[in-house]
C-alpha cells in the first residue's frame, strides 16, 4: 500500500513539474540604481535556465518578456555588479512584476603611458636609425623660431586689425593723390602757369612802350 502511495506521490509531482515547465509567464519590471534610485538604462538581461535567451531593458529601465516559473534571470550593465533572480514556482497567475536594485562598481584601471611611437617595432627602429622624435619643448622652440614665424607670416591670411590698417592705409594714399592731381590740374596753383603769364605781361608792356 505505501509503495502504491509513493508511486501516485511520485507522479503527481512529475506531473506538477511538467505543469510547472510548461506554463509561461509574463516577467515584467523595472531596474534602479541601489545608491541613487535613479533608473539603469540598457540592461542587458539574461535567462540562463531557457537557452540564455536574452533580453533588454529600455532606456528609461523597463522590461518585459515571457519566462517560465523557476527559471534564473541574471541582470549585467557595465559599471554595475551582476544580480540574479529566480522567479517563483508558485505564482497566483500569469504575471510577474519585480523591482530590480543593481549596485554600482567602481573598475580601477592600470595607468597607460602615451608615447611618440605607434608600436615597440617602431621604437626599436627609430632608436636604431637614432632618429627619436623632438620632445616637447624642442617642438615649441622650432615652432617659435624666426624661420617658422615668418613662414606662417606668409601663408597665414591677415585678420580683421590686419585689414583695418591696410584699408586705411589704401584709403590715405589715394586721398593723397587725388588732393596732388587736384592741385596739378589748377592753373591758380601751378608755379608755371604763373610764369607764363608774368611774361606775357610784361612782352605786352614792351610792345605798347614800342
Amino acid at each position: 500500500m505505501r509503495f502504491i502511495l509513493c508511486i501516485i506521490a511520485l507522479l503527481c509531482s512529475s506531473a506538477l513539474c511538467m505543469g510547472q515547465e510548461k506554463r509561461l509567464v509574463q516577467f515584467s519590471g523595472a531596474i534602479y540604481n541601489t545608491d541613487s534610485n535613479v533608473v539603469v538604462p540598457y540592461v542587458t538581461i539574461t535567462n540562463r535556465s531557457y537557452n540564455d535567451k536574452t533580453a533588454s531593458a529600455n532606456h528609461l529601465g523597463y522590461f518585459s518578456f515571457v519566462a517560465r516559473p523557476g527559471d534564473t534571470v541574471v541582470f549585467s550593465a557595465i559599471g554595475y555588479r551582476r544580480e540574479a533572480l529566480v522567479i517563483p514556482l508558485n505564482l497566483p497567475g500569469n504575471s510577474f512584476t519585480a523591482i530590480i536594485k543593481m549596485k554600482a562598481t567602481v573598475v580601477n584601471l592600470p595607468a597607460v603611458t602615451v608615447l611618440p611611437w605607434a608600436s615597440v617595432d617602431e621604437f626599436n627602429r627609430a632608436f636604431m636609425a637614432l632618429n627619436i622624435p623632438d620632445d616637447d619643448t624642442e617642438i615649441a622652440r622650432k615652432n617659435v623660431s624666426r624661420e617658422s614665424l615668418v613662414s606662417m607670416t606668409k601663408s597665414l591670411p591677415k585678420d580683421g586689425k590686419e585689414m583695418q590698417g591696410v584699408n586705411f592705409q589704401n584709403n590715405h594714399i589715394s586721398l593723397s593723390n587725388k588732393a596732388i592731381n587736384q592741385r596739378a590740374a589748377s592753373p591758380l596753383l601751378n608755379p608755371l602757369a604763373w610764369g607764363a603769364f608774368i611774361q606775357q605781361l610784361i612782352k605786352g608792356d614792351q610792345s605798347r612802350n614800342k
